[in-house]
């Protein structure tokens, strides 16, 4: 088939829409929330094994850095959701829309 016997079927056009600033954001915080702790329980896990004379045991640890990992997470999750929200605010208002 070359280019001038190639017939488009015509159809509903495609309008491409990019995300709102902040959703990569707060998906990216709320998965890092969620996994940070279990990666941390399962590091420590790991670690524990080897050895046991410590002074808290590397299950202890991990699991306190996955979750100060997790919360820094759910701050990334908060600020990410704050600015799609304020972004639609800002789209609704700008479109003329109420409420």
């Amino acid at each position: 088939m070359t280019e001038e016997t190639l017939e488009i079927p015509a159809g509903r056009p495609v309008r491409l829409v990019p995300t709102p600033p902040g959703f990569w954001m707060t998906v990216l915080g709320a998965v890092t929330a969620g996994l940070a702790p279990l990666f941390g329980f399962l590091i420590g896990t790991i670690v524990s094994g080897t050895e046991t004379d410590f002074f808290l045991q590397p299950l202890y640890w991990g699991l306190f850095l996955g979750v100060v990992v997790g919360g820094i997470g759910v701050l990334v999750a908060a600020l990410g959701a704050r600015r799609w929200w304020l972004h639609s605010r800002a789209a609704r208002d700008a479109e003329g829309g109420v409420g």
